[in-house]
């Protein structure tokens, strides 16, 4: 049977595997920009990922009696997978990439029956099955490397990941003790333990003598900032390419930023709103994962909304809840209101009432 619509036709081309290759040609930058801060590591997990969601959709589709080559060619598990790969630790164990990974096809996409039909961002559900199962490999993240005596070569790298060690034999703790600083998670993770210990003012005023965390005399969160320009910088041209929309990470940023120096003008200690701006998953997640046109809203107002919905549940797991950073729950969460934001802001049709009535 044909499906049955009004004219006018026309079609865009823009085709789905072109779409997911610029999404991909556009977090080149960032990818770049976390090998040269953070190591060979997020390369290889990054091949890791992309191999084994290929062959587990590749069996899947079999599995399901359909032509495997045909949805693999649109490139779809292929940005699932990459995106997963640059969330977590670069040196985190190879099991965690590969459990992962399998979350994110079977649960997050082929469970529902593939592209276009999942209710959820499929390399979120991957990444927070991830962080409540894994919590202590999922917050390991090295600094960068060249504050390190002996940065991971290739080699190390490899021998990192599949057995926990270089191979002259030192874990990823023996790496981070020469550092003269704070090492935890994240910056963010750093910043919400500081604040819960200190509340005077003259905490505050300390912690903003050092951007975020000093280490030999270096900003600790140095990496963390240029990875979320190069998200910016790929975002915008995604924008400027027409492949995803606008509202969405304006009305996400915009949200943030508003609560945040509302936060800051109200005196509550944090770190400062441009640091939260570019600290942990935050243009990452405006641009290119709340982004995803399958699992967010359709019409022009409900992505405002959606944006929106997802800055303010950033915001509130950010500064009242226990995870550092958010950004994959505020985009499950988005997700689910997704039916309902669409149900209220869809366009009213020429001629009739919102009603449905002439």
């Amino acid at each position: 049977m044909f499906k049955m619509t009004s004219s006018p036709h026309a079609h865009s081309g823009k085709l789905t595997a072109r779409i997911m290759l610029w999404v991909i040609f556009a977090m080149m930058p960032a990818l770049l920009v976390q090998i040269y801060y953070f190591g060979f590591g997020v390369l290889i997990q990054s091949t890791l990922a992309i191999s084994v969601a290929l062959l587990a959709e590749f069996i899947v589709l079999k599995l399901r009696g359909k032509k495997p080559l045909a949805y693999l060619s649109d490139f779809s598990i292929t940005l699932t997978a990459l995106i997963l790969a640059m969330a977590i630790p670069p040196y985190a164990p190879y099991w965690i990439i590969l459990i992962g990974t399998l979350c994110a096809v079977l649960l997050g996409k082929q469970v529902y029956g593939g592209l276009g039909q999942n209710l959820f961002n499929p390399a979120m559900i991957g990444y927070v099955i991830l962080l409540i199962s894994f919590p202590l490999q999922m917050t390991t993240w090295l600094p960068p490397i060249h504050l390190l005596q002996e940065p991971p070569t290739f080699p190390d790298a490899l021998s990192l990941i599949f057995s926990g060690v270089t191979t002259d034999g030192f874990t990823l703790s023996q790496l981070t003790q020469s550092i003269d600083g704070i090492a935890q998670a994240t910056p963010l993770d750093s910043a919400k333990i500081f604040y819960a210990h200190h509340n005077a003012l003259t905490d505050f005023y300390e912690l903003i003598k050092m951007p975020i965390f000093m280490a030999n005399g270096t900003d600790f969160a140095q990496g963390w900032w240029q990875v979320n320009l190069a998200f910016l910088l790929g975002g915008l041209f995604l924008i400027l390419k027409r492949t995803i929309h606008w509202q969405i990470p304006v009305a996400m940023l915009v949200t943030f930023f508003c609560l945040a120096t509302l936060t800051a003008l109200m005196g509550n200690l944090h770190l400062s709103v441009m640091s939260q701006m570019f600290s942990g998953a935050m243009m990452f997640g405006a641009f290119f994962i709340a982004t995803d046109p399958v699992t967010t809203s359709i019409t022009p107002r409900g992505k405002l909304v959606f944006g929106a919905l997802v800055g303010l549940f950033v915001y509130l797991i950010r500064y009242q809840g226990n995870f550092p950073d958010g950004v994959a729950f505020a985009i499950l969460l988005s997700n689910i209101c997704v039916p309902l934001i669409d149900h209220y802001t869809r366009p009213r049709v020429a001629g009739y009432r919102l009603e449905g009535r002439k």
